[in-house]
């Protein structure tokens, strides 16, 4: 059957996560994050994703707004960093994640193309609202899903549910795109089409998904659709 609907992750397939840390580090007052900054954000990066999973697994979920300030926490204690003022910029940062180059590129050729199209991520309604507004593709979105419907985070099958429910739409006609390894790995568990963005040469999860399509960015993704 023909793919009708593309839905995205969020953050790291369609906003750089790396992009306050790399900001912030050129701000004055934070020179302290000049050398080290790549490594503060993969690190929060990491603990970000490895909470949701833990509160997932536990039951004790909480939002992602604050799962995001945990994992700066750690990672801030990890590059020996104590500055309140270096954590309230790099949170404020969140709310202005920049776009990959090619994001509303694409969007619009998948608009073109009669696609629905729309998010599915773990952040809160509010993020991923203020994320849309300010990349400027609010317009190329029918949805943005948020997991604070169903109160738990991905990979939770509740969660790719709510993509059948919103758009009306079979699982056999949904693209489901993520930078994250295990998050396509899981969609294509759940049934889900599904094209890793492999933005940083990753090794392949060992996950019972496997994804359908690998991608280095979001470029070519139009003309896979329109193939599928």
């Amino acid at each position: 059957m023909a793919i009708t609907t593309c839905i995205f992750d969020a953050y790291g397939t369609l906003f750089d996560v790396g992009a306050a840390a790399r900001q912030a580090a050129a701000e004055d007052g934070f020179e302290a994050l000049a050398e080290i900054w790549p490594k503060l954000a993969a690190d929060w990066r990491d603990k970000q994703l490895q909470y949701t999973w833990l509160r997932a697994v536990t039951g004790t979920h909480t939002d992602f707004w604050q799962v995001t300030g945990d994992g700066l926490d750690w990672a801030l204690d990890a590059s020996g960093l104590d500055d309140p003022a270096m954590r309230e910029r790099l949170m404020q940062l969140y709310w202005e994640l920049s776009p990959y180059p090619e994001v509303p590129e694409v969007l619009g050729a998948l608009k073109d193309k009669k696609k629905a199209t729309g998010i599915l991520s773990n952040g809160t309604p509010e993020m991923l609202s203020a994320a849309v507004k300010y990349a400027g593709i609010a317009r190329l979105l029918d949805h943005v899903l948020s997991v604070e419907s169903v109160g738990v985070f991905k990979p939770a099958k509740a969660v790719y549910d709510m993509v059948g429910r919103t758009f009306d739409v079979p699982t056999d006609e949904v693209m489901f795109v993520s930078a994250n390894g295990w998050d396509a790995a899981a969609a294509a568990d759940y049934g889900f089409t599904t094209v890793w963005v492999n933005r940083t040469d990753a090794p392949m999860d060992r996950l019972p998904g496997t994804p359908s399509h690998i991608l280095t960015d979001l470029a070519a993704l139009p003309d896979l659709v329109a193939d599928a």
